[in-house]
């Protein structure tokens, strides 16, 4: 039988609730081009190996699988465009990137590309965001039931996203492909550009990591890139799959989308 303590407890339990979903709506309409990840765990990594000779896949492995905890955060619904980095661009002068006269890459509601690492985290601290962690980036591409592509485990379908298979050899408008959205409502974290994430990259970090919030070593060579590109087959636009290139590539392949820590 329900005592009167219990009541009182079940009742503290669905004011919070509440505050919270009021809470949630109120950031939602603060952060309208970002989507809200909840706290809590998911499988990062993937212990498969792949060895696609006719993919250019030799010996890849993105593991071990292993469970993260991350607390909550946003993270942008699209890629960084050209017109938001052309703002960027007038209010504080910065350099203007590679790829940015090149037909293929530069209408406005394309991602911009050809953007450094210290670029990106310029225009994240602009923008009062900062770029996503390795963690922050896959759990958002594929969300806690360990999909494989953003859109599930189906077939990978090239129609979802853009990548080398489907010749298309540019950028796409950000958004442009609805069912290839992610759990979360991400779009084109399958394809279209490479993103620039915060960590730097080690391949062994997964077997000596922090099962809460990893934020990657503290130092490298190379910065971690995720979510392949218009010119890599789709092998490499998988949620666990990893790549990596110095911080100072300036290539039409790479972009980036902006986070931002839940208060």
């Amino acid at each position: 039988m329900w005592t009167f303590k219990r009541w009182i407890v079940l009742l503290a339990f669905i004011i919070v609730f509440f505050l919270k979903g009021l809470l949630a709506a109120e950031e939602s309409e603060q952060y309208p081009d970002m989507v809200y990840v909840p706290a809590g765990e998911f499988y990062m990594g993937e212990d498969k190996y792949y060895d696609w000779t006719f993919m250019l896949a030799f010996n890849i492995y993105d593991g071990p699988e292993h469970i993260v905890y991350l607390d909550g955060y946003y993270i942008d619904k699209y890629e960084v465009t050209n017109e938001q980095y052309a703002k960027f661009i007038e209010e504080t002068g910065h350099r203007i990137p590679y790829c940015w006269f090149d037909e293929r890459f530069n209408t406005p509601d394309k991602p911009v590309v050809g953007v450094r690492w210290e670029d990106a985290v310029a225009y994240a601290e602009w923008a009062g965001k900062r770029l996503p962690t390795e963690a922050e980036w896959e759990k958002a591409a594929r969300g806690t039931d360990r999909r494989l592509w953003p859109w599930g485990n189906d077939i990978f379908d090239a129609e979802r996203c853009n990548i080398w298979e489907i010749k298309k050899l540019q950028t796409s408008p950000v958004g442009s492909y609805e069912q290839g959205k992610s759990p979360y409502g991400c779009y084109d974290m399958a394809g279209n550009a490479w993103e620039w994430c915060a960590d730097w990259y080690d391949p062994n970090y997964y077997y000596s990591f922090p099962r809460e919030n990893p934020k990657g070593p503290e130092s490298g060579q190379q910065k971690v890139i995720r979510g392949g590109s218009w010119h890599y087959f789709g092998h490499f636009a998988r949620c666990a799959a990893r790549y990596r290139v110095p911080p100072h590539a300036e290539s039409p392949q790479i972009g980036f989308r902006c986070a931002k820590s839940a208060d």
